[in-house]
């Protein structure tokens, strides 16, 4: 009969673990958390020192019910939870939740679920670690008060459904403001010039870039930037007939080092780029990497180390086996010379290392017909980047020219890879440069002749939407969140509407505005970014022990209730009346009024039950279409993005993203588009640009 008792969170993880410890382990899974506040009340004793009330979740009580029969059979409990802050707490919740507190209890962890793992986490048993405890406490509790608290005074003031989080409201802050960016954004003209030469003796001719002009002889001091048609003209005109002559080469050696192997963080950013994996599809695969695949011949193996991770260590163990793999596989040259991790500057989860791969001589295209598609490409991804990790860096060989023409400078530069290094095993889509080399005979001595000019417009671009990608990106540099909470967060304010994906892509919706807007006049200390980085650096204090929890939530509690109180006196409702329109109901003759749904506004007929009739509502803008002079209109794509089109669609096409202003363009009699306070003529090449006229209130 088993002697010892083995908890992990996942019944996935079970029989692996079974497997590698024998007859006297009996191993239960919990199923995730067992306790926690209840849905109906905010859960927290305000009057009682934060105290928060633990109840056993819906459903798990059979769970419950079986582990404390386990449990009566066992001389020891191991409690074997994820290793991070979450996986602390689940313990600490079973330990409670079993009655425990008369047994003999150890709580082991592993970061990857191997034979040599496990066996390793037995002999390194500990007590329950209640800073990490306390930790998670402290983030759910604030996080409970957030959108306990804030929630309904959303559903009372805009509409029912809608929620608010400590981070996701931040999130949300992040998007909206980058929108603003881009809507405020007016498009700069500039120029490049570039001169064609060929070389005599070579069949190809060069291509070099224009740099500045040349003072006292001595070369452009910095790069000239060309800011309209006649200044590029002028340059042209005066090198016509001029002489083109080398007057440096320079050769030199440029070295790109290998990547680190991936975070949380970078994983989801690298997926999303390159496999166009959302950051919640990421995990969820992670996960089964993590937890086990069947393979042939070996039973449930766990493919990777444990997905949730800031940290970039790599143990010396997994140190020793990439070297052999890279040393026999790539040969001696191919190793890294020290292949250290660079140290986080932020206190960070650091309990465990970097994902990579429980063994990596198990080679991708091995297990390839043992695993679905998505499964192979994500740990194909994983292994190659750790890889690549351990590996030497890439190195190429420079070439900078400097062409003088009249009083003028060009340059050209090229490059050549001499060795691949890590990138003979990942490559990223910055690492793939086009390589530029130069004919080995070029020299100050080579006779160079003007071939042709290549003059081009260009405009300067807005800042880029946010993807999942390069939002998750954001949180981290921020301090925004941890690695558990980026893929929820994003996930979040897309299933409450707030935030639509389009071509990976994420935009704002018009529900998304109110409720930022609404956030940041009655709780911008909840939104701001500061604070929430600051709140996070706290957290980690807690964790250090060096915190109490209780105080930080003492502290944050007084100022989010006189807010809430405020906030429920001052604060408008929005748009819950239904605003009538001039629009009639074809079934019963009434006006039609504006009501709101999960996708924003639509017409309805106010005689609701007994007339059903809705309808899209469209907002006139008062502009005429430039097309076919019918109205202009707010609508929606069908994921909630705002745009501007013409009423009569789909026979007339007209569609703009920026609002189209009632003004035409003086210049050209074109549509002129409002741009934060500016107006900016819709033709480029026109590109007027004006102060928009304040409306008379």
């Amino acid at each position: 009969m088993a002697k010892y008792l083995v908890i992990v969170e996942s019944p996935a993880k079970v029989k692996t673990i079974k497997k590698f410890l024998g007859a006297n382990y009996e191993v239960a899974a919990s199923n995730g958390h067992v306790r926690d506040m209840p849905k109906s009340q905010l859960g927290i004793d305000v009057e009682n020192d934060y105290e928060p009330k633990y109840i056993t979740i819906r459903g798990k009580g059979d769970i419950l019910a079986a582990l404390r029969k386990e449990v009566k059979k066992a001389e020891k409990i191991y409690l074997a939870t994820d290793p991070d802050r979450e996986g602390e707490a689940i313990s600490w919740h079973l330990y409670h939740a079993l009655k425990l507190e008369n047994k003999k209890v150890y709580r082991i962890t592993f970061n990857e679920i191997t034979k040599s793992a496990v066996k390793e986490s037995l002999k390194n048993a500990r007590e329950i670690d209640m800073n990490l405890v306390d930790a998670q406490q402290a983030r759910r509790v604030l996080d409970r008060m957030v959108g306990y608290r804030i929630s309904p005074l959303l559903w009372a003031k805009i509409k029912r459904g809608l929620s608010a989080g400590r981070v996701q409201s931040v999130a949300l802050r992040i998007i909206c403001d980058r929108e603003e960016e881009i809507n405020a954004f007016i498009p700069e003209e500039y120029w490049s010039l570039d001169v064609a030469l060929s070389v005599k003796g070579e069949k190809k001719p060069i291509i070099a870039k224009y740099y500045g002009p040349i003072k006292n002889g001595k070369g452009a001091d910095k790069k000239q930037n060309l800011r309209n048609k006649a200044e590029v003209e002028d340059i042209m005109k005066s090198l016509k007939g001029a002489d083109y002559r080398v007057t440096e080469i320079k050769k030199g050696e440029r070295v790109k080092k290998a990547p680190l192997p991936f975070t949380t963080s970078t994983l989801q950013q690298e997926a999303s780029k390159v496999l166009n994996f959302s950051t919640q599809k990421t995990m969820r695969l992670a996960q089964q990497l993590y937890e086990g695949v069947e393979i042939k011949g070996e039973g449930t193996i766990g493919l990777i180390t444990y997905l949730r991770t800031d940290s970039t260590r790599v143990s010396e163990e997994a140190e020793s086996l990439a070297a052999d793999f890279i040393g026999k596989q790539f040969g001696e040259d191919y190793l890294a010379e020290n292949a250290s991790a660079k140290k986080n500057v932020q206190k960070i989860q650091d309990a465990h290392e970097a994902i990579r791969p429980t063994d990596p001589a198990r080679m991708p295209v091995a297990i390839k017909e043992q695993l679905p598609r998505d499964l192979f490409r994500l740990y194909q991804l994983i292994w190659k980047r750790f890889v690549a990790s351990r590996m030497s860096s890439a190195r190429y060989e420079t070439t900078s020219v400097k062409i003088q023409a009249g009083e003028h400078l060009f340059t050209l530069a090229a490059s050549k890879l001499v060795f691949d290094g890590f990138m003979s095993v990942y490559v990223q889509e910055d690492d793939k440069e086009a390589e530029n080399s130069l004919s080995k005979s070029l020299s100050t001595e080579s006779e160079l002749s003007f071939v042709d000019f290549d003059a081009k417009q260009h405009f300067t671009q807005p800042p880029a939407h946010y993807t999942e990608a390069t939002l998750v990106r954001a949180l981290e540099e921020l301090g925004i969140g941890r690695p558990s909470t980026y893929a929820p967060t994003i996930t979040t304010i897309q299933a409450r509407r707030y935030v639509a994906k389009e071509n990976k892509n994420l935009y704002v919706t018009e529900l998304g505005e109110v409720v930022n807007g609404m956030m940041k006049d009655a709780f911008p200390t909840i939104v701001d970014v500061n604070f929430t980085a600051n709140m996070e650096a706290l957290l980690d204090g807690v964790e250090e022990g060096s915190v109490k929890w209780k105080t930080i939530v003492a502290n944050f509690y007084p100022d989010l209730d006189e807010a809430v109180k405020q906030a429920e006196k001052d604060l408008p409702e929005v748009t819950i009346a239904d605003e009538e329109t001039e629009e009639v109901c074809e079934n019963c003759g009434r006006n039609m009024v504006i009501k709101y749904g999960p996708h924003g506004r639509f017409l309805a007929c106010p005689g609701f039950p007994e007339c059903r009739n809705t309808k899209p509502y469209l907002e006139k803008i008062g502009v005429e279409c430039p097309k076919c002079g019918k109205d202009v209109v707010l609508k929606k794509t069908r994921k909630g993005r705002r745009y501007f089109g013409c009423v009569d669609n789909p026979d007339c096409d007209f569609m703009v993203w920026d609002k189209p202003s009632k003004d035409k363009c003086p210049k050209c009699g074109g549509v002129m588009l409002e741009k934060g306070s500016k107006c900016v003529c819709m033709n480029e090449e026109c590109g007027h640009i004006q102060d928009k006229v304040k409306e008379s209130v």
